[in-house]
């Protein structure tokens, strides 16, 4: 999480959204998995609200990906949500193949 320290003080910006997706697809998908994941993560990074955007197959099972974001505050999330390029690649792709999906919300430590 990034945080915002003023000089001399102990205050952050704690409203920054971090969290993790994690998507299990069928090996025949793999391909086109990575291709649209390319799309959306080039796409995504180029919002304003957009800290971090990292697709990552996981090690030990390359059918399981698992995506970690950040966003400025929850706005800048609902702008990712409802952007032409998150319906097409997310929605329109990804969802329509997936065979299970997780989120797992983070809350920085320090």
């Amino acid at each position: 999480m990034l945080f915002h320290i003023a000089a001399g003080s102990s205050r952050y910006n704690l409203s920054m959204i971090s969290f993790a997706v994690r998507l299990k697809f069928a090996s025949e998908d793999r391909d086109d998995v990575v291709e649209t994941l390319r799309a959306l993560a080039t796409a995504s990074r180029q919002e304003p609200g957009c800290i971090n955007y990292i697709p990552h197959h996981v090690e030990d099972d390359p059918d399981t990906v698992l995506i970690f974001e950040q966003y400025r505050d929850a706005q800048a999330l609902a702008t990712h949500r409802e952007s032409e390029h998150f319906k097409k690649h997310a929605v329109g792709g990804l969802y329509q193949k997936m065979k299970e999906r997780s989120i797992e919300n983070l809350v920085a430590l320090v």
